[in-house]
């Protein structure tokens, strides 16, 4: 069975954006780049990882998920951004489709019941990269939860699980290590 990974940059205070939809802050260099990328080859548009040398092959996942939201950041420039995955993004409206995305899968379908169809399918590991609404809608389905943990402090902004809720969840981490630039990469499993 295929896993659904939450695998997301996020501040000290919990924030995988600013209110805007802000990610500028989250360092981009550093020494934890290359250990990350080697370790979570092909979480980067496709071109961009090109345009800066890095490989996109040989990743842990061949399926990415994304709330229209997340998706938007791109647009229009990156209208497919995740080229070497299959993508999919939930929306309520999937027939605005903006040029050139026509690799992308739009769907209106339900988050919880889409994840549980693609765990049973062949085929490498399930990608969620955001954003924090559509997490929160997926959090009984997430099976490894993996934060690029950055030395900032937002304020404010969107959750890493959007508004879910107090519902206490046990997670068992599995790896955390910390780097130089201050990031922190700490992997969980579901406890």
């Amino acid at each position: 069975m295929r896993e659904l990974t939450y695998y997301v940059a996020v501040s000290l205070d919990g924030y995988i954006a600013g209110p805007g939809g802000e990610f500028d802050t989250f360092l981009a260099a550093g020494d934890h780049v290359e250990p990350i990328w080697s370790r979570y080859r092909g979480t980067a548009p496709t071109q961009l990882a090109e345009a800066a040398g890095l490989s996109v092959a040989d990743g842990p996942f061949d399926t990415v998920l994304m709330g229209k939201n997340t998706y938007a950041i791109g647009l229009p420039h990156l209208p497919n951004p995740y080229q070497h995955l299959r993508q999919i993004v939930f929306t309520s409206t999937p027939s605005q489709r903006p040029e050139g995305s026509d690799a992308v899968e739009f769907t209106t379908a339900d988050p919880t019941a889409a994840a549980r169809a693609l765990k049973q399918e062949d085929g490498l590991g399930i990608w969620l990269c955001g954003g924090g609404a559509l997490a929160a809608s997926l959090i009984e389905e997430i099976d490894r939860l993996v934060l690029k943990i950055n030395p900032v402090v937002l304020g404010a902004g969107i959750p890493l699980f959007g508004s879910a809720g107090y519902s206490p969840m046990a997670w068992k981490p599995t790896r955390t290590q910390a780097f130089e630039s201050g990031v922190i990469l700490a992997e969980h499993v579901r406890a």
